[in-house]
């Protein structure tokens, strides 16, 4: 693997700034394509002078830049897209442009270009209205949203291009990542930033339901792991393939505001005292997530390092000590 170039679409993002960190400390040479949409400058900041490290600014739904950010790539980490099932639902079309033309664009640049391997980020919320638990990969059910049919057509695609044009794929289904430089503000914001940073102001975070819903969070550097495995595997019994990217257990929402109170009340007695109150359900949400990690286990030898407790006190840490003076108090 020593001089192999990797390409990170949507690089400046929250996952990944991270995955081009830890590229780059692993000594590849890293290109970073993002048009700056969701992602951050201040992301990938600490590495644009790093000599192995090259920013492209440009979209994804560009094919003519698509082309020139593979053009001499081993392997694309394709990160880049528009996340949220609620933004899909509120406006279905650009979910699409982005999450489907632009995947297709890459795929046809990796193509084109002989990139050796094309990972891309799946998403759990392929599993749509399957009751099964845990879920494995094999069996799935219907979509709530248009964000989980544009990651349904992903893999799809994915699968197309291996056998009609010979491109080697991984898709790793994201299971409610969380984690460092997860950006805690907007419209459509993931819950455990939005939570957290809504704790540090002394506000109420409401929970959408009655706080049963339960997850499969996943810290960041257990899905840092799986790219890597990904790209670095020589088992050829695991391309081609779509991987759960989990932890294999579940907390509840309600379980999950209360652990967040709990870590930061360490920082701030004062939150202790916060009241979590309760709203309507969302439209199109899953009530319950919880992978197999099975199939990654044995193909591509995935162990996560870190369970959800532990994931979250880092998050909550990393939260306290870089965004505590951009809150209200």
């Amino acid at each position: 693997m020593k001089n192999k170039t990797i390409l990170v679409t949507g690089g400046a993002g929250f996952i990944g700034s991270n995955l081009c960190e830890a590229l780059l400390e692993k000594n590849y040479q890293v290109r970073c394509l993002d048009n700056f949409a969701t992602g951050k400058k201040e992301n990938i900041a600490p590495f644009l002078e790093h000599p192995d490290f090259i920013l492209i600014e440009g979209d994804i739904r560009d094919l003519e830049t698509c082309q020139h950010a593979c053009k001499g790539v081993d392997f694309v980490l394709h990160q880049a897209a528009l996340g949220s099932v609620p933004r899909s639902i509120n406006d279905p079309l650009t979910s699409n442009e982005v999450n489907v033309n632009g995947f297709l664009n890459m795929l046809k640049a990796a193509g084109d270009q002989q990139v050796q391997r094309f990972v891309y980020a799946a998403s759990s919320s392929t599993y749509g209205d399957s009751t099964v638990l845990p879920k494995v990969e094999e069996n799935i059910g219907n979509p709530l949203s248009p964000y989980a049919v544009t990651k349904l057509v992903n893999e799809i695609y994915a699968q197309v291009f291996n056998r009609v044009y010979g491109l080697n794929t991984i898709g790793l289904r994201y299971f409610n990542v969380f984690g460092r430089r997860q950006d805690p503000n907007g419209a459509y914001a993931a819950v455990i930033p939005k939570f957290t940073m809504q704790l540090m102001n002394h506000e109420s975070p409401v929970i959408n339901g009655d706080g049963n819903y339960s997850r499969d969070f996943t810290y960041i550097d257990n899905v840092v792991q799986m790219n890597l495995r990904a790209i670095e595997s020589d088992n050829p019994h695991a391309l081609n393939q779509v991987y759960n990217t989990a932890v294999g257990d579940r907390t509840t929402i309600a379980e999950m505001a209360e652990m967040i109170k709990k870590y930061l009340s360490a920082y701030d007695p004062k939150i202790a005292e916060v009241e979590i109150t309760y709203g309507p359900v969302r439209n199109g949400d899953i009530p319950h997530s919880l992978a197999s990690i099975d199939k990654a286990r044995r193909l591509l030898n995935y162990e996560p390092t870190h369970v959800f407790s532990e994931g979250l006190k880092e998050a909550v840490t990393w939260y306290w000590e870089h965004l505590r003076d951009i809150t209200s108090n």
